[in-house]
C-alpha cells in the first residue's frame, strides 16, 4: 500500500495494490500497519457509515468538536466522487485553504482526515456509494458544518446544481463560524492526536 500526505497537515491517501485477476479484483481496503506507520498512532474504529448518493449531491462541509473530534478514512465503493478536505483550525498555517481529492470504485484509494479538519464530497457519477470509518460515533450536540457553496471558499464543485440537505444549505460561512467561536483550535487538534500517539 502506497501512502501519500496531503498538503494540508493531517490528511494522508492511501492507494492499495489491486490485485485483478479472472473473477475480479482483491485488494487490502485498509490496513492498520501501514496506517499507523503513516500517520503515528492507530486507527479506533467506533463506527462505520455508508451513503449512496446520485449525481450533484454535495454532503458537507462537517466537522466535531475536538476533543475527540471525529476522524475519517473514506472511500468510495462504487461511482465517482470529488472528496475535499478544507482546513478550518484556528491557528493553523493553512488555515482557509482546501484540498481535493477523486475517489472512485477503480482506484479504491482512501483518505485519511484527521479530527479538527472539514469534509466534503460530491457525487461525480449518477450514483455512488461511500464508505467512512469513523474513530467517534455520531453525536448531534457536537457536529457542525460549514456551508459548502461559500464563495470565500470557493470549492471546486462541477456544476451549480448542487443538490444540499437542509441542514448543510442552512451552515454558516467559515468566516461566520469563526466569529462565533465554533471552529477547532489547530493547537488542540495538534496535541490531541499527539497524544494518541
Amino acid at each position: 500500500m502506497e501512502v501519500t500526505a496531503g498538503s494540508i497537515e493531517g490528511v494522508w491517501e492511501f492507494t492499495p495494490v489491486l490485485r485483478p485477476d479472472d473473477r475480479g479484483v482483491f485488494l487490502e481496503s485498509f490496513k492498520a500497519s501501514a496506517f499507523t506507520e503513516a500517520v503515528g498512532h492507530s486507527f479506533d474504529l467506533k463506527q462505520m457509515n455508508i451513503s449512496v448518493s446520485k449525481r450533484g449531491t454535495v454532503r458537507g462541509v462537517h466537522f466535531a468538536d475536538v476533543p475527540p473530534g471525529q476522524a475519517t478514512y473514506v472511500q468510495c465503493f462504487a461511482g465517482r466522487i470529488l472528496d475535499i478536505v478544507v482546513d478550518i483550525r484556528v491557528g493553523s498555517p493553512t488555515f482557509g485553504q482546501w484540498e481535493a481529492v477523486e475517489l472512485d470504485e477503480e482506484s479504491r484509494n482512501g483518505l485519511y482526515i484527521s479530527e479538527g479538519l472539514g469534509h466534503a464530497f460530491c457525487a461525480l457519477t449518477d450514483s455512488v456509494t461511500v464508505g467512512y470509518l469513523c474513530s467517534e460515533p455520531y453525536a448531534p450536540t457536537r457536529e457542525h458544518g460549514i456551508h459548502p457553496l461559500d464563495a470565500d471558499l470557493a470549492l471546486p464543485w462541477p456544476g451549480d446544481d448542487v443538490v444540499l440537505s437542509p441542514k448543510d444549505a442552512a451552515a454558516p460561512a467559515l468566516a461566520e463560524a469563526l466569529a462565533t467561536g465554533m471552529l477547532p483550535d489547530y493547537e488542540q487538534c495538534v496535541a490531541y492526536r499527539a497524544s494518541r500517539s
